[in-house]
């Protein structure tokens, strides 16, 4: 006789890549406790076994061998009569090796394959996989389950076969890695799945930090009518149970625990931080170091350094020249007490007058320009280094994403460091989310309540002080300005004539576009950092270094009225801009 009745633990959880002794015990203790919560069966996310994504690693046999070993292991161990398990691991089959997800129960083994294998973005799967072919339900007890992969729901082949070949429940395992708006983009897509099935669905997703991206969680169960039955929480572990009845017109999730998500701007915080909290602790380093000069950037990332890891694990160290100034020192020594890390001065003067001293025969007859100011960036980053090479802490990287994409940041200087938090924020959005940690923090925060980035901090205008008086604006647009125009050029890839038509300067959209080309060596040399945005520098963007073209302005795209429009200038043959 079928079930009437179903429980399903949610097992919500962060792998790490290559640890599948590791996966494998997490995944042992997360079926005792579904078993202690009453479930039949419990779920794992997507390459759980492997970690996601491990890139080659997959394709290493050895890996592959230790991979299949762990699921046989518990597979065998499911001959106790307790749950069954559903998990994911890479999968060689008469010489193809397949994105798998497998059943396990009363000992038995069961395996699906991922069919459409995504291609785009960060995703590289077709290198590494072959596509499975359609597939039909597995059977668990009498219930028949559709057991689509990740992007198998994104289309609506795979679940209209396991609809037509009589699955009764979609379970859908994820590797969906966060960026801005990516909640409501997965709710839409499994909403018109059940829509075109009239099957409930459980969207599980893996949670955690893996290199640059970062797994959100967030996972969900809708039930026939699109209503949502279940809500786990984004950014943190959960085992959660699911109970599930069948009636006349089939499985409803009946009890399920439903939370609030974090969204916007708070869903970008968290991200960083947590994406920040696994670098440092899946590569095992004992905490961070970071140069706190008493800008925006330092001081956001020393939060999120302080929320990730605690106090206790961050060491802040200002790094002063001449052109330092009293504000700024008072305001690191400020942001630096409010977080309650260690801080530390240590002044550069000597590393600075020592290299100028060596380089004063090479560099006689010439006027100071900016090699001498990135002496003093490239000083600060070789200090930083050192306390990281003697003391084990990885160093932070504070540029953000208006500075990375114009190149306004000195590599081997204050781009030196392991990983960036903040890589994929715009300069703007770094003010903003400044100003939300100061009223805000996580679930899970390890920082302080309260204003832990100085109000002056906020309201001051940014600059490097490599030289008297300079402010960031000096050299380029207004921030708002800036981050626009990139925004058109990185993330929507505008033509230079559009950026004109909605009311930019057309020299400075063209100054700019040509600062990102040039730039892109230095974003090569660049340390990984958080993913946030849908195009960030690395996977995202893949632009070649030598790269001669630029737009060459409005002519070959605007009719004559639009030209004269945008430019104010009647048209005489070709416009350059």
């Amino acid at each position: 006789m079928a079930q009437n009745s179903l429980k399903i633990a949610l097992a919500q959880l962060n792998p790490t890549v290559g640890d599948v002794t590791g996966n494998e015990a997490k995944a042992r203790a997360a079926r005792a406790k579904a078993a202690r919560l009453g479930a039949d069966l419990v779920m794992f996310a997507e390459q759980f076994l492997a970690g996601y994504p491990a890139e080659d690693l997959v394709l290493k046999p050895a890996f592959q061998d230790a991979c299949r070993a762990a699921l046989e292991r518990l597979a065998r161990e499911t001959a106790d009569g307790g749950p069954g398990i559903l998990i994911g691991l890479p999968w060689r089959e008469e010489g193809a090796l397949y994105n798998a997800y497998a059943l396990l129960d009363n000992g038995s083994i069961a395996v699906r394959f991922k069919v459409d294998l995504p291609n785009y973005g960060v995703f590289d799967e077709k290198r590494n996989f072959e596509p499975g072919p359609l597939p039909g339900p597995v059977n668990f007890r009498g219930i028949r389950l559709g057991l689509p992969i990740c992007e198998d729901i994104w289309t609506g082949d795979v679940v209209e076969c396991l609809a037509e070949t009589g699955a009764e429940i979609l379970l859908v395992p994820n590797g969906s890695p966060y960026w801005r708006g990516k909640t409501e983009e997965r709710f839409n897509i499994a909403a018109a799945r059940v829509t075109e099935s009239g099957l409930p669905l459980v969207y599980l997703n893996q949670v955690g930090g893996q290199d640059e991206l970062v797994f959100d969680g967030a996972s969900f169960v809708l039930n026939a009518d699109c209503s949502l039955a279940c809500q786990l929480p984004a950014y943190e572990e959960t085992v959660a149970l699911t109970t599930w009845e069948k009636g006349e017109e089939g499985w409803i999730c009946r009890e399920a625990p439903v939370t609030t998500v974090e969204e916007g701007e708070e869903a970008d915080y968290a991200a960083c931080v947590l994406g920040l909290r696994d670098y440092v602790e899946k590569n095992r380093f004992p905490g961070v170091v970071l140069g706190l000069s008493g800008g925006i950037d330092s001081a956001i990332c020393a939060a999120m350094a302080v929320d990730a890891l605690g106090a206790e694990r961050v060491h802040c160290v200002m790094l002063p020249y001449r052109y330092t100034s009293g504000e700024s020192l008072k305001d690191a020594e400020a942001c630096a007490k409010a977080l309650g890390v260690r801080y530390d001065v240590l002044p550069i003067a000597p590393a600075v007058e020592g290299f100028e001293a060596v380089l004063e025969p090479a560099f006689a007859g010439t006027q100071r320009d900016i090699t001498e100011e990135n002496l003093q960036s490239r000083a600060r980053g070789t200090l930083l280094m050192a306390l990281s090479n003697k003391f084990g802490a990885m160093v932070v990287t504070t540029g953000n994403k208006s500075e990375m994409s114009v190149g306004y940041a000195t590599i081997y200087g204050d781009m030196n460091g392991g990983f960036n938090p903040i890589k994929d924020l715009y300069k703007m959005e770094v003010y903003r989310l400044s100003a939300l940690r100061n009223r805000w923090k996580p679930r899970g925060a390890l920082g302080p309540d309260g204003i832990v980035i100085p109000e002056n901090i906020l309201t001051k205008a940014p600059t490097a002080e490599l030289r008297e008086n300079q402010k960031d604006q000096d050299s380029l647009p207004p921030y708002d300005v800036l981050d626009d125009i990139l925004r058109g050029l990185v993330e929507e890839e505008l033509r230079v004539s559009e950026l004109v038509a909605k009311g930019y300067d057309p020299e400075t959209v063209k100054k700019v576009e040509r600062l990102l080309y040039i730039a892109e060596y230095k974003r090569r040399q660049a340390p990984p950092g958080v993913k946030v945005t849908q195009r960030n520098f690395g996977r995202d963007r893949r632009y070649p270094i030598v790269n001669r073209y630029r737009d060459q302005g409005l002519a070959a795209h605007r009719t004559d009225e639009a030209l004269e429009r945008a430019t104010g200038k009647p048209r005489v043959g070709a416009l350059d801009i």
